[in-house]
């Protein structure tokens, strides 16, 4: 099931790490950065419905603008 309510424990140390992680990194670095870390994140979620649907959920934005 896709947790659709907030669920960081320290949301703005994450956040700030993040961005962090990015610091130096040209725009090309930074989306190679991304994919490693989504490529990641998924194999830790590891169940292909919940990845289907958190990608669908994620596409549903740039389909409302």
């Amino acid at each position: 099931m896709l947790e659709m309510k907030p669920n960081f424990n320290r949301p703005d140390e994450t956040y700030a790490m993040l961005i962090k992680a990015h610091e130096g990194l040209s725009e090309d670095e930074s989306h190679a950065m991304n994919a490693r870390l989504i490529l990641i994140l998924m194999n830790q979620i590891g169940d292909h419905e919940t990845i289907r649907k958190a990608l669908d959920l994620a596409a549903a934005v740039n389909r409302k603008s």
